[in-house]
């Protein structure tokens, strides 16, 4: 499934241009979007390409040069709680624990400590980190920061999900295991999250998306959009068996490097 047909994130004409001493950059190139509720979009392109700094704009966190971004019709104008952010960086707070890290977002929506305790635990345990609950994040693994930064982003139910290459900086057997578990997280999800997750790995995008972008480069614009239907969703298992999958992929790989080798 792979939206309800309700417009949730709309990007209107939305560019960005860094001013700096050797002239104007632009970043972003008038790139228009509509974001569907419940979507799982994948945005994939090369290193440079504006995808960090479109989800940034989603996010609220930097201000587009003109155009703009709403959020169920509504402008965006900073960050919200509707929109929650997972960074390739851990974003815990070092001098709490793990339990407290996942409780902070509840306790700034007003939960109370019993309550929020008992949320907490819950996404604790369903990335498998309750038994670190009174852990400092200093005492976990990349891996396990990063679980903990899913379960803090889950908690506090935000219907959007911002993730920026969150498994960039793991290793191959946990970048494996963390991709599972936020594509289990979502589906199983009574209401999905319309999730918003920028990557450079086209594999990771066809295992966890049910639409995928391609960003082009200099300056940045959507030069491919493909949206993959639920009953033909592949798994790790059956990516590389299934051959329109397989044709799909080569198509991804051959977009971006079309874009690349243009941009030398």
């Amino acid at each position: 499934m792979a939206g309800n047909g309700t417009v949730k994130v709309k990007i209107d004409k939305v560019e960005k241009i860094y001013s700096g001493r050797n002239g104007d950059m632009v970043a972003l190139n008038g790139v228009s979007l509509d974001i569907m509720e419940n979507e799982f979009v994948c945005v994939v392109g090369p290193s440079g390409c504006g995808k960090s700094t479109l989800l940034n704009i989603i996010a609220g966190l930097l201000e587009p040069t003109s155009g703009a971004v709403y959020v169920d019709g509504k402008e965006v104008h900073g960050p919200g709680p509707e929109r929650g952010v997972v960074f390739q960086q851990y974003a815990l707070f070092p001098w709490l624990t793990v339990l407290k890290n996942v409780q902070f977002g509840l306790k700034l929506k007003g939960m109370g400590e019993a309550e929020s305790r008992e949320i907490a635990m819950k996404y604790l345990k369903m990335v498998d980190l309750e038994q670190f609950a009174d852990s400092y994040p200093k005492e976990l693994s990349g891996g396990m920061k990063q679980r903990c930064a899913i379960a803090q982003a889950f908690s506090i139910d935000p219907p959007i999900l911002l993730m920026d290459e969150p498994f960039g900086a793991l290793d191959a057997v946990t970048r494996a295991r963390l991709q599972d578990l936020i594509r289990e997280l979502w589906a199983q999800e009574e209401k999905k999250k319309t999730v918003f997750f920028v990557t450079h790995d086209v594999d990771e995008a066809l295992l966890l998306a049910n639409r995928i972008l391609v960003l082009g480069q200099s300056p940045s614009h959507i030069i491919y959009d493909v949206t993959i239907p639920e009953e033909q969703h592949p798994t790790r298992d059956t990516l590389f068996e299934n051959m329109e999958m397989m044709k799909l992929r080569m198509t991804l790989i051959n977009q971006i490097n079309k874009d690349v080798t243009t941009h030398i």
